[in-house]
């Protein structure tokens, strides 16, 4: 997939800098939605096609010179097939199994790593896996087509300059630049949808060329943003591959499957405007979102799945039930309502109850830093974009984005012994990241949030107990809230920091503890190969909700690097025996900067000298480093709430309900004892309210059950005679129309219980009606 986004630099291409508004289609653009492509076509098309077709045609020849030496394709089974290099495809051997097989292969993968298109002739023996929609894989080849697909569609009908198409999470997108800076209107999308289907019809074939440097800056010599990528992300003298299908060519290293007809459902989601390469200073663009799928089926479970998911966004929710909003004036940072903080103080209280039993201890770190420090933990070469940076007495401060620095900070304060290990450090500060505006979505992705954030050091053969800690933490936490999870290691990716071999070591630790886990009746692993931190491997928990969707949450990372970039060290056993023997005090940790005087520091700052780095020191005798752990079970308070409020669709359990208890009195005169009820409540920390209003006593029920309160408690004569109350359960239809009341004491006395245990179930069941 081409992912050039992450890496190209700022670029500014045309005048506008501001994102045009798209604007709302009226009655008479839907019906004159003008003609349906271009005639004659844009110009740069032909002369596009001519160049492919000499190129294409060079390629093949060069292609048929190659020897077609014998080479074996082991399957998955292992089976093998014979077959000859740069002659057998991918798709020749599944159809030689079957049809049926080749029909619904999408992509190929090579040797376990590389996706290869079906068409394509494999080159040596190799193992050879052949994937469907389902694999995830393959649904990002699927997806990645039909943004291709998509993008001839919109260069038919406007003649557009093309950006870029990646698939995402939930389908793709094609970015473009209209002519005349014009928007996308929502009565172009039948259109276009028209247009893809003509062109799945003509069972266009993806062709795979692999060009020059200069050719594609002659190929796209119309396309200032396509000039921009190749200037950018292609190095002098190297090639990459471009794909067409009919009439668009595009810069791409694919792979992509066979033809357009694998296409059999396509429909656009909606349209926006962003800018080039998501930066505000660059031009504004139309983007337009859409989904496929190989069968019309899947299409229709999918915009039922669509309208099940919008009843439960958790954006819509928060209004409703009052929990966060957000302020223009501080954009990507919510505003914390009440009954949303009660949310937020469940979540965060248990996890403290864990950490009390688990043996960690709560720590507090700045909110600011100067920039040396993250210099010393390598964040700022590779994070200080993400970053919010500030001018301070003239040297640079940095808002901190993660906790791990200061943590080591911590650790390396004072001289540290073997038998403090396992020091585990659980930091629920205050953290901001410099997400761009155009990414930001409610509580999934914000600017400033919190983290259940904890780094734990300990010694390399503490590792394994650590992490099976963390797995049965997480499965405690997860398991209680009803949600399943899948895990995957991450591992060495090309940017990383320090030794291969401190790398190695790293994963193999985790695929040990992976591995004894799902042995356990744990949850199977996958390989995420190259997708670790830059310093370290990691374990990403994926958190499935009811409706299956899949949650970035939890983390576990093992981290060698950085306590080599902070020289943390503690005196093994051994070390503290030889310096017991020899009387002598082990040498101390790396010592903190010697503290300068005044009159130097502010000459300093004239001089514009930067604060000095920590010295980084070889171990002292005696001493070893210890392994970090970076791990969080919910990441991000603010992103699990907005996942349990769409996992519970707002009807929270009750030791998370902002709306525990509502508690109706029949009439007024009844009111009093309402309130004595709701203030006992209160008094066990249960949230309650009263419902003093003059309603109907069916309409005070219905208003209950509508804010989602967990239980209403109906009160009149016999219940205020009798100190008793009449209980209906939100989540039990079968109480909705009961009038068996309970006595007070008993509901407290199971209210608290239910609390306590964080249970998910009704504490005043129906009694059995009994035989006559």
């Amino acid at each position: 997939m081409d992912k050039v986004t992450d890496a190209l630099k700022k670029a500014t291409i045309g005048g506008e800098k501001k994102p045009k508004k798209d604007k709302k289609a009226s009655a008479g653009d839907a019906a004159d939605s003008g003609p349906l492509e271009l005639q004659p076509p844009p110009a740069f098309i032909q002369d596009r096609l001519e160049l492919f077709d000499r190129l294409f045609k060079e390629q093949q020849e060069e292609l048929a010179k190659k020897p077609h030496d014998d080479i074996l394709i082991t399957m998955p089974d292992g089976s093998i097939k014979p077959g000859k290099a740069y002659q057998t495809t991918p798709a020749e051997i599944a159809k030689g199994i079957s049809n049926s097989l080749l029909k619904r292969t999408v992509v190929a993968r090579i040797d376990g790593d590389e996706l290869w298109d079906l068409e394509r002739p494999i080159e040596k023996s190799c193992k050879l896996e052949l994937l469907d929609f389902n694999d995830d894989q393959g649904k990002f080849v699927f997806w990645h087509s039909s943004a291709h697909v998509l993008g001839e569609a919109c260069e038919r009908r406007f003649g557009c300059s093309l950006c870029i198409g990646p698939p995402v999470d939930n389908g793709f997108y094609y970015e473009m630049a209209l002519p005349g800076g014009a928007a996308v209107q929502s009565s172009d999308w039948a259109p276009l949808e028209n247009l893809v289907g003509k062109i799945v019809k003509e069972k266009q074939p993806f062709q795979r060329l692999e060009m020059s440097k200069e050719d594609l800056l002659n190929m796209f010599e119309y396309n200032p943003y396509k000039q921009h990528i190749i200037k950018d992300k292609i190095a002098d003298g190297t090639r990459t591959t471009v794909y067409r299908n009919g009439p668009l060519i595009d810069l791409c290293r694919g792979p992509h499957v066979p033809d357009t007809s694998r296409i059999e459902s396509f429909a656009i989601m909606k349209n926006s405007s962003s800018y080039f390469l998501g930066d505000a200073n660059n031009d504004s663009l139309q983007r337009i979102y859409g989904v496929s799928f190989p069968d019309k089926k899947l299409m229709a479970a999918h915009k039922k799945f669509l309208e099940e998911a919008a009843k439960r966004d958790h954006r819509l929710i928060g209004k409703q039930q009052e929990l966060f909003y957000f302020e223009e004036t501080s954009p990507g940072s919510a505003m914390w309502l009440p009954h949303g903080m009660r949310i937020h103080n469940a979540l965060t209280d248990y996890i403290k109850e864990q950490y009390w039993e688990r043996n960690y201890d709560e720590v507090m770190t700045p909110n600011m830093f100067n920039v040396s420090l993250w210099e010393q933990s390598g964040h700022l070469a590779h994070y200080k974009d993400d970053m919010f940076l500030l001018d301070v007495d003239k040297e640079q401060f940095g808002l901190k984005p993660m906790n791990c620095p200061a943590h080591a900070m911590m650790f390396r304060h004072r001289d540290r012994s073997h038998k403090e290990l396992p020091l585990r450090y659980a930091d629920f500060g205050v953290l901001h990241r410099n997400e761009a505006s155009g990414a930001l979505s409610g509580l999934t992705r914000v600017r400033r949030f919190q983290q259940d954030d904890a780094h734990i050091f300990c010694r390399e053969d503490q590792v394994k107990a650590e992490v099976a800690d963390l797995f049965d933490f997480m499965r405690s936490f997860y398991g209680m809230l009803g949600l399943t999870f899948k895990l995957k290691l991450s591992t060495r990716p090309e940017n990383f920091m320090g030794e291969i071999e401190t790398w190695n070591r790293a994963e193999d630790r985790l695929k040990e503890a992976l591995d004894e886990f799902a042995s356990s009746g744990g949850v199977e692993w996958e390989l995420n190969a190259g997708d670790g931190a830059f310093y370290g491997p990691k374990i990403d928990i994926a958190v499935l909700d009811c409706l299956q969707r899949p949650w970035q949450c939890a983390t576990i990372q093992l981290d060698f690097q950085q306590p080599i970039n902070f020289s943390l060290e503690y005196q093994t056993a051994e070390g503290a025996q030889l310096a017991e023997k020899s009387g002598e005090k082990a040498a101390p940790p790396t010592a903190a900067p010697a503290p300068v005087d005044a009159a130097t520091a502010e000459q300093d700052k004239k001089d514009g000298k930067k604060k000095p780095l920590l010295v980084k020191k070889p171990l002292s005798l005696g001493s070893a480093r210890p392994v970090m752990i970076h791990r969080a079970m919910a990441g991000s308070i603010e992103r699990f709430t907005a996942i349990l409020c769409e996992h519970f669709a707002g009807k929270w359990p009750l030791w998370l309900s902002p709306r525990q208890v509502i508690v109706i009195p029949v009439g007024m005169g009844f009111l009093d004892y309402a309130k004595e009820v709701a203030a006992l409540l209160k008094k066990e920390h249960i949230y309650a309210d009263v419902d003093s209003t003059g309603n109907t006593l069916q309409k005070k029920i219905r208003n209950g059950q509508l804010a989602q309160y967990n239980f209403c408690f109906v009160v009149g004569d016999d219940e205020m005679k009798n100190r008793k109350v009449n209980i209906r359960y939100r989540d039990d239809t079968s109480t909705q129309a009961r009038d068996v009341p309970v006595a007070l004491d008993e509901a407290l006395e199971k209210l608290r219980k239910l609390k306590a245990e964080r249970g998910i179930y009704n504490p005043f069941p129906p009694k059995k009606e009994e035989k006559a």
